[in-house]
């Protein structure tokens, strides 16, 4: 079967905002006296949506936050990563034209932790959502990375729009951490790992690594699902 659709992580492969979540994270918890290394939030806890996150950092700290309280961090978060973000461009370089070649060849989707709002201010400000057949985020499924959840919705979300059945097996997905990949292929996509936030040997259950987005190449894709 030809491919029939390359499916995005958004932070860490996309946009370099996996930094500013750091900041925004450490930022908010310090508030509740809580300390958030660089360190730990890349070893222990990037593949967390922020709702989860919060929860395992505090459960780490011998915390229990209801709710709604971590509702509440989580509405504090996203406000402090939209003035991280602001008049600042934090796509990776080529992320642009990969997107636009990608998006020229078959249908694209994202499949995210981030928030939905998250992503689409960044695709509206770079004139980049309209390529974008389906965008899920953290807040449109039940579970998050590393469950398979955000790329079946991805993989339903685009059958609808393309009035067409698609098999997980036939698209691909870019993911750059290994929680991602899980899920990916939890959900039964091809994978390809994307070495911006660890190095190579960290994705090594990718069906293949490329060092950077920028160097994304359909061609590649398709035979990695029809061979």
């Amino acid at each position: 079967m030809p491919l029939s659709a390359i499916i995005f992580d958004f932070d860490g492969v996309i946009a370099n905002s996996e930094p500013l979540h750091f900041l925004a994270f450490r930022d908010e918890l310090a508030t509740h006296g809580v300390a958030l290394s660089e360190s730990a939030y890349y070893q222990d806890y990037l593949g967390f949506d922020d709702a989860g996150a919060f929860r395992a950092i505090g459960a780490a700290s011998g915390i229990a936050w209801n709710d709604a309280h971590v509702a509440e961090m989580v509405s504090r978060k996203a406000e402090r990563m939209e003035v991280l973000e602001r008049d600042v461009s934090v796509l990776f370089p080529g992320a642009a034209d990969a997107i636009r070649r990608a998006a020229d060849a078959v249908p694209i989707a994202i499949a995210s932790g981030a928030l939905t709002a998250e992503i689409r201010r960044t695709l509206d400000r770079e004139r980049l959502a309209h390529l974008f057949a389906a965008i899920v985020g953290a807040d449109q499924t039940a579970a998050s990375k590393p469950a398979p959840d955000p790329y079946l919705h991805a993989v339903a979300l685009l059958s609808s729009t393309l009035h067409s059945a698609l098999r997980a097996c036939d698209c691909v997905a870019l993911e750059d951490s290994h929680w991602g990949l899980e899920s990916a292929r939890l959900a039964g996509l091809r994978t390809v790992g994307v070495a911006h936030t660890y190095p190579a040997e960290r994705l090594e259950t990718a069906d293949f690594v490329i060092p950077t987005i920028d160097r994304l190449d359909v061609e590649q894709l398709r035979h990695l699902v029809t061979r």
